[in-house]
């Protein structure tokens, strides 16, 4: 592995979406689905992905701009215990960039960001069945209601990020 990348985590919908979208980036080494738990009162388990990345092919802002916009981040329902909308950070440095980031990507948006700056506390791994479920999914019935229309958006709004299909 790369020794210039780093690490973040996002939480927002289901974890599989979440996963899909972000494993056809370009400059996502790695996308690891489960749970991620902050801090009180954000410290129960909730769906989310680790990414591993390298800033220099794909920056914090547009992975945080392209997480903003394939999940319902002003929507504050209430499965959000579970579907947590948050940007899960590794250090204070990685949480001021956040944040910074996330107050100047508020203003595109109709309605209020939900979208939380958490501490990365735990992770755990979705049993691996889950694992990559659009790719094992592919055509399935929870790929084209959710995961499919996630990945049409991505394609249309942010292209020129996807990595090329032979990678």
């Amino acid at each position: 592995m790369p020794t210039d990348v780093e690490r973040i985590g996002f939480g927002g919908g289901c974890h599989w979406c979440t996963e899909a979208v972000f494993a056809s980036l370009r400059g996502v080494i790695q996308v690891e689905q489960g749970f991620i738990r902050a801090d009180a009162p954000d410290d129960d388990f909730s769906e989310a992905v680790v990414l591993t990345f390298q800033p220099e092919n794909i920056s914090l802002g547009s992975l945080i701009e392209i997480h903003l916009r394939t999940h319902s981040s002003t929507s504050n329902h209430a499965m959000r215990q579970k579907y947590r909308s948050a940007i899960y950070v590794m250090d204070d440095a990685q949480a001021e960039a956040a944040r910074r980031i996330l107050t100047e990507a508020g203003t595109g948006f109709d309605a209020p960001l939900v979208t939380h700056v958490l501490p990365f506390r735990a992770f755990r791994a979705s049993d691996e069945r889950f694992q990559r479920y659009a790719e094992k999914h592919a055509g399935g019935p929870f790929c084209a209601t959710y995961i499919d229309p996630k990945l049409a958006l991505l394609k249309k709004e942010f292209g020129g990020f996807l990595r090329p299909v032979s990678e």
